[in-house]
């Protein structure tokens, strides 16, 4: 939220300069996330008068000036504006000035062979509005040579301050104001006194109020009106166009100039209706599905039956408490008006944009939640300044409704600033804070017992004792709170990390050394990126951003969209990996897998001389890097099997699972399926790989899963083996049953080559033999090679000769 230091003062009775508002303001944690002053933009300009006005020698268009910038020294300046004339006042650029509107510096230059000292600036240039027919025309009574920012207002620094959700009653500048005065930076000035007003009251006005009524009290609990008969919709005030504009807001009118005004002045959104596009009352009600209204952003918006709207008999004019439409909006010819100010339900509000993807200055301050009692304060603030500056003649108040009001207290004990916050603060300084923060605080039954706090209107965030500890030391200072250090055990401390984050960290370490980045993606993915990977079980009823709203099945979506970013900055191989957590359901209860991902896209190795063309990631690379990471993870790779495709998301021929049983799936490798690939921009086809932490059997609690390795004393024998085998016979499976036909002789087998022709498939194996006592004899190895082909037989498989 911006506002000007000059602004801020209105509501602040302070004499704080900016370094020490923009400090006070982070120490109370409103953090400021810029400071911006407008007047530098204009060093160099200055008021100045144009004694003379001759036609240019060479350019019928041009006029040579002679200017009075104060200093004595006349300067001559080439102008071609056509309102320049001998008398006038203007804004000079001096030489070195840097024009806001193109960065160009003005220097001593020759125009058309005459040499000019400067330039005289139209409104435009300077960046102070659209005008460029002309040059600025001042009053005759500026000051000559005066800097223009000086004379403009225009030296008041814009400050710009980050408000978190919680904090509602800082979405307008009096709030911020009373926050700084409960900090000791000043005192909240009365707000009859900011308005130049003797109270705060509604205006009775002549006749009855406006037609208008609440057909939702859900989403509009309360709707309250006033009309303004025969205004004359000129331009705002000039010191209202300036504070608008300055924290960059475009002055439209005086009537929907005001209405900005108050809502970033007081946090309080109005919207102002032309009566005469209104066809009978206004009634907020639910919306029809299918109904449409044309916003004022120049958009139409299809609408639904959770959605509350304002509407007449006839059509909708408003998305109730998000954005006002734009055939009932007010224009120069507007003679009468009806003033809105309601009160919206937040939740409501937050839905109806989320499900429009709408933002506006007024759903950001109603979805936090605008003060509930301030509907009468509001709505007379903005009759009066309709009166004040558009003239007219007000109706009386209509009420429709009625906002939450019900009173909200705490009971408070004031030890709980130290017990929870770190902080001894004595309960008088406690007591001011809390006042000057809004809150009543009434006293406890007897001395030392709690007190009772009564939560102001505008602080719907406050709900228990430690709200109000918070309150208390974020007031007393934060940097106050002393730096206590943790008692500590006497001795060795003792490890404190679980076995899962043991895995973790080596699984990370394990992953880098081969080679892969580690990515940190978002939990939450978009809908279309859950759907690709079969849907997400948990959707966020409130997201931040539509592209942030299921819970995330699967790391590979987030790993995937990283990929495709690095992709398109011209990565031509990307290795990437995440350790995380992905969500699924289990019957009614959510459960989050450990689970680690890997994406293997583009070239594994680039073109060469050596090699010709670039070598693109396969099914074997996934497969590779799955079994290095189980291995890492003290899975039992002996045991495990190889098993069909992954799932839809994989490639149905170049994917599978890698289990313990045919139940337990320790990982999911291989290519994934191209329309998965396609749902992320990538064009080239992508290795991937899933391991499920929670699936790996862990460690015994005592003892070890094997015994110590010792290395055989006798050499090991190695056999081939070449069999014709069934087409479906996968080399997972011929290779358990090798290690199966005798476990104690046979320690390894491998599938070294595979040929196929003319329907004949054949498969040859490498069999490892370690002897134990004593080595082998020739009946003892011809023994072990009938287990073998015995065994393969029982799997169709023969042996070739």
């Amino acid at each position: 939220m911006k506002f000007t230091l000059g602004w801020l003062k209105e509501h602040l009775d302070t004499s704080a300069d900016l370094d020490a508002v923009t400090e006070a303001l982070t120490r109370i944690g409103l953090e400021v996330e810029g400071v911006e002053n407008p007047g530098e933009r204009l060093a160099g300009f200055k008021v100045a008068r144009v004694l003379t006005a001759e036609r240019h020698p060479q350019a019928d268009k041009l006029q040579v000036l002679t200017v009075d910038a104060g200093d004595g020294q006349p300067l001559q300046v080439v102008c071609g504006a056509p309102n320049a004339r001998a008398g006038m006042i203007g804004v000079l650029g001096t030489p070195g000035a840097i024009v806001p509107a193109n960065g160009m510096e003005l220097k001593v230059s020759a125009i058309r062979g005459v040499e000019s000292n400067g330039m005289m600036c139209s409104t435009r240039e300077l960046e102070l509005g659209e005008d460029h027919d002309g040059i600025v025309e001042l009053p005759a009574d500026a000051v000559i040579g005066t800097p223009f920012a000086d004379y403009a207002g225009l030296n008041d620094p814009v400050i710009d301050v980050a408000i978190t959700p919680n904090r509602q009653d800082c979405m307008g500048v009096r709030g911020i104001a009373r926050d700084l005065a409960a900090a000791g930076l000043g005192s909240l000035k009365p707000l009859a006194q900011v308005y130049r007003s003797d109270t705060i009251a509604p205006i009775a006005g002549e006749g009855p109020g406006p037609a208008v009524r609440t057909d939702d009290p859900a989403g509009c609990p309360a709707f309250y009106a006033q009309e303004v008969r025969g205004v004359t919709n000129k331009a705002a005030p000039e010191w209202m166009q300036r504070m608008l504009t300055a924290i960059g807001q475009k002055p439209i009118s005086a009537l929907v100039d005001i209405t900005n005004f108050i809502s970033v002045d007081l946090g309080r959104p109005l919207h102002v209706y032309d009566k005469a596009k209104l066809t009978g009352g206004l009634a907020a009600r639910k919306a029809k599905d299918g109904e449409q209204v044309l916003a004022l952003n120049g958009k139409t918006y299809m609408l639904d039956s959770s959605m509350t709207v304002i509407a007449d008999d006839v059509a909708v004019h408003d998305i109730g408490g998000v954005m006002g439409g734009e055939h009932s909006g007010v224009s120069d010819s507007t003679a009468d008006v009806i003033i809105e100010c309601a009160y919206f339900d937040p939740d409501h509000i937050a839905r109806t944009g989320q499900k429009l993807q709408l933002t506006s200055d007024a759903r950001q301050r109603f979805e936090r939640g605008v003060d509930p009692a301030f509907l009468d304060d509001g709505l007379a603030i903005a009759t009066k300044l309709v009166l004040d500056h558009c003239g007219g003649t007000a109706s009386g108040v209509t009420r429709a409704g009625s906002p939450p009001l019900a009173p909200r207290a705490v009971r408070y004990d004031t030890k709980l600033a130290e017990t929870l916050g770190g902080l001894a603060v004595a309960e008088d300084r406690q007591r001011d804070i809390l006042t000057r923060l809004g809150f009543a605080v009434g006293p406890g039954s007897s001395p030392g017992q709690a007190w009772t706090v009564t939560i102001p209107t505008w602080r719907r965030d406050i709900d228990g004792p430690a709200d109000l500890v918070e309150e208390v030391i974020r007031i007393e200072g934060i940097d106050n709170v002393p730096a206590v250090p943790l008692p500590r055990i006497p001795g060795v401390a003792k490890p404190t990390a679980t076995p899962e984050q043991k895995l973790e960290r080596k699984l990370r370490r394990v992953a880098a050394a081969r080679g892969l980045d580690e990515a940190v993606t978002w939990s939450f993915i978009s809908d279309t990126q859950a759907r690709a990977f079969g849907g997400g079980a948990w959707s966020l009823a409130n997201p931040i951003s539509e592209d942030l709203k299921v819970m995330r099945p699967s790391l590979l979506p987030g790993l995937l969209a990283a990929t495709a970013r690095n992709a398109n900055r011209g990565a031509t191989g990307v290795r990437l990996f995440e350790l995380g957590r992905r969500y699924l359901a289990d019957g009614a209860k959510s459960k989050e897998r450990p689970t680690l991902g890997v994406v293997l896209a583009g070239d594994k190795r680039q073109r060469s001389w050596q090699a010709g063309k670039a070598v693109p990631y396969d099914a074997f690379d996934a497969k590779a890097e799955a079994l290095a990471l189980l291995a890492a993870a003290g899975a039992p790779l002996d045991n495990l099997q190889v098993m069909g495709a992954a799932g839809e998301t994989w490639h149905p021929g170049q994917s599978g699972t890698l289990r313990l049983g045919p139940k337990t799936v320790l990982a999911a490798f291989g290519m994934l399926h191209p329309l998965t690939a396609k749902a992320f921009d990538l064009d080239s086809p992508v290795a991937a790989v899933e391991l499920y932490l929670d699936a790996i059997p862990g460690k015994r609690s005592s003892g070890f899963m094997r015994p110590a390795f010792a290395p055989p004393a006798l050499q090991a024998v190695k056999r081939d083996f070449a069999f014709t085998v069934p087409a479906d016979l996968t080399a997972d499976a011929l290779t358990r049953a090798v290690r199966g036909a005798d476990k104690a002789a046979i320690a390894a087998a491998r599938v070294f080559d595979v040929f196929e022709r003319d329907g004949v498939r054949s498969m040859a194996v490498e069999v490892t033999l370690q002897p134990r006592d004593k080595s082998f004899n020739d009946a003892e190895l011809k023994a072990i090679a009938d287990q073998v082909v015995f065994a393969m037989a029982k799997l169709g498989a023969t042996l070739r000769t």
